[in-house]
């Protein structure tokens, strides 16, 4: 298993110590919105969402990243406002209920990050790649807070037809390091910085196998590195599987982005998910198995 030197690896998120040179971190996804590509809109409802957030946290969750804008452009325009009433209600209720629970928020609009991060949340997940420097900045002002940093060609919402690669890790990982020299360059610190390759972003399925095949030459940049792989494209169009149908070959790409050095999984079957990554944890060593009777 390759193991990658991190900058900083050992993190206080949320009260809490994440050593990420010996653990992985399931994030759970809690979507506000009526049309996500996962979920179609099952959590829109506040007290759903709620519920979500609940039943992440019993089924295991380290973390639960909240959000009320789609990636995709497909579908109406959501104005700031509209987004803040949707993510900033179930920040704060989940701030209340689950302390110790790690919350990020899911946007690329500075003036909703801080609200959420006001209200108690302790991540920024800008899935746009710094679009918006502000987002550093924010981050820079708070050294409790953390960021991650995801590569996506397309500006905020915007299509992106037929994206094109000459050497896909490559191009993935000159964006990620620039982006990150653009937060350092603003203030934010390395132990508040995370990266995301950003699976299926901007990329079609053969991007996206290679690049999770090559994840080792994205994790050496040196930052906790997240896979968001759970349910996404590449898996239904590598397996003929629709939505519903994709949790062997999430769970299966997930393992695999562990073992090639990611240490954040973004999942939305939580309990399974969970299983996983403590399984890889424990064959690594790093955590003692539950109990001992078998041929003790």
């Amino acid at each position: 298993m390759y193991l990658p030197r991190l900058r900083e690896p050992v993190r206080i998120i949320a009260g809490r110590e994440f050593d990420f040179n010996r653990c992985v971190a399931v994030m759970a996804v809690v979507n506000r919105t009526p049309d996500s590509f996962y979920d179609k809109g099952s959590t829109f409802a506040f007290g759903r969402a709620q519920e979500a957030v609940d039943k992440a946290v019993a089924d295991g969750a380290d973390w639960v990243d909240i959000g009320g804008v789609k990636f995709s452009p497909d579908g109406e325009e959501v104005p700031a406002d509209v987004e803040l009433e949707r993510v900033l209600p179930v920040v704060r209720e989940t701030a209340r209920r689950h302390p110790g629970l790690v919350i990020s928020v899911d946007t690329f609009r500075a003036e909703v990050a801080s609200a959420c991060l006001e209200a108690g949340a302790h991540v920024v997940n800008d899935t746009t790649g710094l679009h918006d420097p502000a987002l550093a900045d924010l981050v820079a002002a708070r050294p409790e807070t953390q960021l991650i940093v995801t590569h996506s060609l397309a500006k905020p919402r915007k299509h992106y037809p037929k994206p094109s690669y000459a050497d896909v890790a490559a191009e993935i990982g000159a964006f990620l390091r620039e982006r990150v020299e653009l937060a350092l360059g603003r203030g934010v610190r390395p132990g508040q910085i995370i990266i995301d390759p950003g699976h299926d972003l901007n990329k079609n399925t053969r991007h996206t196998l290679e690049l999770t095949r090559r994840l080792r030459e994205i994790s050496i940049i040196g930052y906790p590195m997240l896979a968001a792989v759970s349910n996404k494209d590449f898996v239904g169009e590598s397996l003929d599987r629709p939505q519903g149908e994709r949790l062997p070959g999430s769970l299966a790409a997930a393992v695999f982005s562990i073992i090639e050095g990611a240490r954040i999984i973004r999942m939305h079957n939580v309990r399974e998910s969970v299983d996983a990554a403590r399984m890889v944890e424990a064959i690594m060593g790093w955590r003692e198995p539950a109990y001992l009777l078998h041929n003790v």
